[in-house]
């Protein structure tokens, strides 16, 4: 339903996708990667193995994966895939994130890179700091930046080609249990950060939606690029020099989810849902996305699922 939406290259660039649906069909026979291919998407790879809890802390977690990633990367490469992804989770609370979890999670994830490179995929560095808790969006900056800035200095200790890469980190937000910010201060809090500790060598950040709601991951995008568009260089909001962009699961696929119910009627259905969330995502990557016409209805609902795993 989702691969096949009439004109889905028009926002979609590039599909991450688990290690079973990399060696899957449609029903008619196609295989995905080729159906992807045919319209001009790049197929990507989800390669961690998901996170274990870190001893010594306040249940903090690291990632697996890397042991036998070298040769996972070559057969993923063999079967299409061009880019990959990993996801190192950490959390906020009155000792995390703790140095220890910034240091292994930025181990990990610079060593992921590395083995990515070697094997012709691009990684994909996801450093997610949950949004569970009551915090502030100055404590959210405060670790998003101290994160970033420990993950960078492992990139380059492990001599990864940064212009080969993409972030995708949160966005600089209050916790979920928090008084919500505008769009124009959570723009503000998360361009700052970048800017702090991202390398102008970085050619792009796909951010993750993190559990806010379809609108919500769509209009915060939207106020980062409106904002750089309408300071210029006055100083008004901070230097952007990379691509802002989008790399949301639940808030690309919940309308969609919702239309289709698992029902073959309702194909056409999901597939008009989905692709009116990527255009308002695509349409946020230039600054330009207007809102929901109508309200946010079911797309302003929060997604947020404490601890989320996949």
């Amino acid at each position: 339903m989702l691969f096949t939406a009439p004109g889905i290259a028009d926002s979609i660039s590039g599909v991450i996708l688990f290690e079973e649906t990399l060696f899957q069909s449609a029903t008619d026979g196609r295989p995905f990667v080729e159906i992807l291919n045919a319209a001009g998407i790049l197929p990507g790879i989800k390669v961690d193995k998901g996170v274990v809890n870190l001893p010594g802390t306040d249940e903090e977690t690291t990632t697996q994966g890397i042991d036998d990633l070298g040769a996972r990367a070559a057969k993923y490469y063999a079967a299409g895939a061009r880019f990959a992804k990993w996801r190192a989770v950490l959390k906020i609370s009155e000792t995390a994130p703790s140095p220890l979890a910034i240091r292994e999670n930025a181990h990990g994830l610079a060593r992921y890179a590395q083995i990515c490179q070697q094997n012709g995929l691009v990684p994909i560095v996801e450093p997610e700091i949950l949004t569970d808790g009551a915090h502030s969006i100055d404590r959210c900056a405060a670790a998003t930046e101290a994160v970033l800035a420990a993950v960078y200095r492992a990139l380059s200790d492990h001599h990864v080609l940064l212009e080969g890469t993409l972030l995708k980190p949160n966005m600089v937000t209050p916790g979920a249990e928090a008084e919500p910010a505008s769009p124009g201060d959570v723009a503000l809090a998360t361009v700052r950060a970048l800017s702090r500790t991202v390398p102008a060598a970085v050619p792009g950040v796909v951010f993750l939606s993190g559990g806010q709601s379809e609108e919500d991951a769509s209009v915060n995008l939207n106020a980062m690029n409106a904002a750089a568009l309408k300071s210029g260089n006055d100083g008004s909001f901070p230097k952007k020099p990379w691509n802002l962009t989008f790399s949301y699961g639940r808030a690309l696929q919940a309308s969609a989810l919702r239309a289709w119910g698992g029902k073959e009627e309702n194909v056409g259905a999901g597939a008009a849902a989905f692709l009116a969330r990527a255009a308002a995502n695509s349409a946020a990557t230039v600054g330009e996305y207007k809102g929901s016409k109508g309200g946010a209805g079911a797309a302003g609902e929060s997604l947020h699922v404490s601890g989320y795993k996949y």
